[in-house]
């Protein structure tokens, strides 16, 4: 992967366009590391998960000063595509939070995993990106 960029730099960069182009060396900028869609299809996907990540604010579940965003399009064994993003540790590069849109095995447009249960269990799901902006905006007391 790329020397990743404190998510705060990241935000600024998505919005003022830094990656709105279909190179893929941009997108790698972007924070693309895996994915099994067409070149082409990731610009549109970064839009659309940059859009929501760009609504994080200070104070909550991530720390912009201190983590970064990387994105993988999963290829399951059975089902469709769909993507993710997730959230990192700047100084460890430990995946903190892992969300993922579309998921073949979930009924919600948004799943939320974290590291503290290990990924195993979903910690949040909606179909609001305006509920996940806020689940994720909301300190973890709020929901322990």
């Amino acid at each position: 992967m790329e020397k990743q960029q404190p998510l705060k730099d990241w935000i600024q960069a998505f919005n003022s366009g830094s990656f709105e182009s279909s190179d893929v060396k941009v997108q790698i900028k972007a924070g693309w590391y895996d994915w099994f869609c067409k070149d082409s299809s990731l610009k549109n996907k970064t839009k659309r998960m940059g859009n929501i990540i760009k609504q994080i604010k200070p104070g909550g579940k991530v720390d912009l000063d201190n983590s970064y965003v990387w994105f993988k399009n999963n290829c399951p064994l059975q089902g469709s595509l769909y993507d993710d993003f997730r959230i990192a540790d700047l100084e460890s590069d430990v995946t903190l939070i892992v969300v993922q849109l579309n998921s073949p095995w979930h009924d919600k447009t948004y799943t939320v995993y974290e590291r503290l249960t290990h990924y195993e269990k979903v910690v949040f799901s909606t179909d609001s990106v305006k509920e996940l902006v806020k689940w994720l905006n909301e300190g973890w007391d709020t929901h322990v």
